[in-house]
């Protein structure tokens, strides 16, 4: 009984590899019970991280698997704001321990079995209006067919910017715009329309202007959401926040 038991474990384990946290619905496509998954743990055969969630015993988790585990049970999640722009090579410095930065449409809190291998925080944030129906300029990293979802640069950018005065000092946000020559004009402008955040619209020309980026000129700020002529002043941990149109 044991070798059969056995031998449905290994047929799952040679698919998933080392570091691949294991779903009890994974478990139970291959025929192993909940009973059957408890009897592999107690046999060394599995780790059990969390209630439904295994791993294999002999490899610590990896990140992206992680991830994409994830992203089946929280909507619409993905990398973004500052961890985006890192792991597209933009960024200020390199944290020794830098904060994994994780969006969503939904209420959530991250598993622990995560957030204590892989540091993290998550925001619910519909930043776009698109963003109910489908989250426009997001993908899998690289284009790999097993990389997690993470936003393109110019969707990361507005996503740092709409965290300034909360989690994001101005700052670090304005250091790390003198970065974004290299955004795409068709990009921003489209989400831009879409944003349903009227700081962020215009911290965005803001930093573009002042910076004098290459995109700031080709944007149509006249059809863009600034809130109308009038200036937008905030309270933030940096003090008062002052923008134009």
């Amino acid at each position: 009984m044991a070798t059969i038991n056995r031998s449905k474990l290994n047929a799952l384990l040679a698919r998933v590899p080392g570091g691949t946290p294991i779903a009890s619905e994974d478990l139970a496509l291959e025929g192993i019970s909940a009973d059957l998954a408890v009897h592999y743990v107690r046999a060394g055969w599995l780790r059990r991280l969390a209630r439904g969630v295994y791993c294999r015993p002999d490899a610590p988790l990896q990140r992206d698997p992680s991830l994409l585990l994830l992203q089946r049970q929280i909507p619409a999640l993905h990398v973004g704001g500052k961890s985006a722009l890192e792991w597209h090579g933009i960024r200020h410095y390199v944290s020794q321990l830098p904060k994994l930065h994780l969006y969503g449409l939904k209420s959530a809190r991250l598993p622990e079995w995560f957030t204590d291998a892989f540091p993290s925080e998550y925001h619910r944030k519909r930043l776009f209006s698109s963003d109910a129906t489908g989250m426009q300029h997001t993908g899998p990293f690289e284009g790999r067919a097993n990389g997690p979802n993470v936003s393109a640069p110019e969707r990361a950018f507005l996503e740092m910017l709409s965290e300034v005065g909360v989690r994001q000092p101005v700052a670090e946000a304005r250091e790390l715009a003198e970065s974004m020559y290299g955004l795409r004009s068709s990009v921003l402008n489209e989400l831009l329309r879409q944003c349903t955040s009227v700081k962020t619209v215009r911290l965005c020309l803001h930093f573009g202007r002042e910076l004098s980026l290459p995109w700031v000129k080709k944007l149509d700020t006249a059809n863009l959401p600034t809130g109308g002529d009038r200036r937008w002043v905030s309270r933030t941990h940096d003090g008062l926040l002052v923008l134009k149109s």
